[in-house]
């Protein structure tokens, strides 16, 4: 009623063996992946925090944020104060 096909349980073993050998490998790849991934992202954020602390230190004239309200300059208070 309930034959394997012909299959003996050594067989089975093996099989369902092999099955989580490759499960494990796929897993230990994808973390590899992941970990890669993370690394460069955070290689990313570090130039990209080094290069915005390069554009301060250079004083004025960078692209930095600047006040709408501040005195002197082309901002609001400059045209209209």
């Amino acid at each position: 009623m309930c034959g394997g096909g012909g299959r003996s349980q050594a067989d089975t073993d093996a099989e369902a063996k092999r099955a989580a050998e490759d499960r494990i490998a796929a897993e230990d790849a994808k973390r590899q992946e992941i970990e890669s991934k993370a690394e460069q992202k955070r290689e990313d954020i570090g130039e990209a925090i080094e290069s915005r602390t390069e554009s301060r230190a250079g004083g004025r004239g960078g692209s930095g944020r600047r006040s709408l309200f501040r005195a002197g300059g082309g901002g609001y208070l400059g045209r209209f104060g």
